[in-house]
């Protein structure tokens, strides 16, 4: 049965991150000092004060000098005071002095704490508004492939399947590799799904410890029972992909599934890498129905949906594949050659802009030709914005890849990989390349990190021509002449 409950992956794939970046936090209203308090200075001595007069006494007026005495005395009790009164009124300025100086750094520390507060406040609510915006911008261009998705449209079909085979969860030795092709007229989607070799599988049975060896002693499988256990595995991945595509599938875009075991390994007799196609089946959603999976035997359950396979699996032997990922798109055009017209005199950067994108194509079908892989140009069109598509065979490593050639002049900004990169993704491509004659901005390369792309400049194109025999030149300063020249002539 195929009831149960499946995980919203559109929803899963939205950024719902809080913004990263903390609140700035405004500077904290400084302490001031505390002013010198005036009323704290002595008043000013007056000679007039009663401390600062001399006392009389009658014998003062009888003996000699003893009046002046007291009158000097009294004089210079005064002059003290007087002195001592200045000293203080002058400790007091010099404190007020100070203080308003503190004061006036202070304040002028906390505008500028301010000044810069508000100018980090800025920054932070114009990147918050930038991390939303692009937030609501990858939400909606999740909610517009959703949307075709429920179309049946094929690229959403396509990443939609791919999502929920990638969130699969199995042992290490099993690779989570495929490769996948959707027909919408029958909503039949193909899978081409890598399957684990024997010896990939765990072969220990049980390990006891030997007391008197101090050592584990490990008991393995026996062959019979490592292959019987390698063919239940194959069944149970067969199955168990095809329960979950059709369990996701609320669009009901797949009538029916193709899956084809494929196995990467050796050619023992003869060294080479292969990749047979070990089983195949194709079956639909309504018989897949009425399957309850906790209950079957995985190969009785496998023959029983029609399934082919070796007859020993273990053997991989190869078996015919019920369906195969087709290669036709109609925007492919003939292409010409262009690589064997080229030499030193040649600058790729004023080359017609057809040409070079023939060029690209040419080359990189040399590129690819050794594994048996194909390339083919592109229609120009305003909805595909493919140059060109590349079919590696290869099942594990290869699959479709989107090259677009930019015949550019000036750097090429993120907003062309950008571009590529929404191609790769609508086009349910496994990697994409940029080719141009230029180079690129550290913001394109900051963008590509981490995600299935790969940036090639001038220097990097003209090293791929040598690599394949061929000689040309990038000259942007001559080509930017030339193509004004163009626009002129027009």
């Amino acid at each position: 049965a195929i009831e149960t409950a499946c995980p919203d992956y559109w929803e899963n794939l939205k950024d719902r991150r809080p913004f990263p970046e903390s609140y700035p936090l405004p500077p904290s209203k400084p302490t001031l000092p505390e002013k010198p308090n005036r009323n704290l200075l002595p008043p000013k001595p007056l000679p007039s004060d009663a401390e600062y007069q001399p006392h009389f006494q009658l014998l003062d007026s009888i003996i000699p000098g003893r009046k002046q005495h007291k009158i000097e005395e009294a004089e210079t009790r005064y002059k003290r005071a007087l002195e001592d009164w200045k000293i203080a009124v002058r400790q007091y300025n010099q404190e007020v002095e100070r203080y308003n100086s503190e004061i006036h750094r202070i304040q002028a520390d906390y505008r500028a704490s301010v000044s810069s507060y508000k100018e980090r406040l800025a920054v932070w609510e114009r990147e918050r508004a930038v991390f939303q915006a692009n937030q609501e911008q990858q939400h909606q261009k999740i909610d517009a492939v959703k949307a075709a998705w429920y179309e049946h449209e094929t690229p959403a079909v396509l990443k939609y399947c791919e999502m929920v085979l990638s969130h699969s969860e199995y042992p290490d030795y099993c690779p989570k590799n495929f490769d996948l092709d959707y027909n919408r007229e029958t909503r039949t989607l193909i899978v081409n799904y890598s399957l684990p070799r024997t010896e990939d599988l765990p072969s220990v049975k049980s390990i006891r410890y030997n007391q008197s060896q101090d050592k584990f002693i490990e008991t393995h499988l026996s062959e019979s029972a490592l292959n019987k256990l390698y063919e239940s595995l194959t069944y149970q991945i067969a199955l168990r992909s095809l329960w979950e595509l059709f369990r996701a599938d609320g669009a009901n875009a797949l009538e029916a599934i193709v899956f084809n075991g494929i196995v990467e390994t050796i050619d023992k007799s003869t060294g080479r890498s292969i990749a047979p196609c070990i089983l195949s089946v194709q079956v639909t959603k309504e018989e897949f129905q009425g399957i309850d999976l906790e209950q079957v035997d995985p190969k009785a359950c496998f023959k029983r949906l029609k399934g082919v396979s070796a007859a020993r699996l273990h053997t991989l032997s190869p078996v015919a594949p019920v369906a195969q990922i087709s290669r036709d798109d109609r925007r492919f055009v003939e292409s010409y050659d262009v690589a064997g017209s080229l030499d030193d005199s040649v600058n790729l950067a004023a080359m017609d802009w057809e040409d070079f994108e023939h060029l690209i194509r040419e080359l990189f079908a040399k590129e690819f030709s050794s594994g048996g892989g194909e390339v083919k140009v592109t229609q120009a069109s305003r909805d595909g914005g493919v140059d060109a598509v590349a079919f590696d065979p290869d099942p594990i490593r290869g699959g479709k890849i989107i090259i677009q050639a930019k015949r550019y002049t000036n750097v090429v900004g993120v907003s062309a990989v950008r571009d590529l990169y929404g191609t790769v993704m609508n086009e349910g491509a496994n990697k994409g390349i940029l080719v141009t004659t230029s180079y690129y901005g550290s913001d394109a390369y900051e963008f590509a990190k981490g995600k299935p792309l790969t940036l090639l400049d001038g220097g990097n194109l003209l090293s791929l021509l040598s690599k394949h025999g061929h000689r040309a030149r990038i000259d942007v300063h001559e080509a930017k002449k030339i193509n004004t020249n163009r626009v002129d002539k027009r």
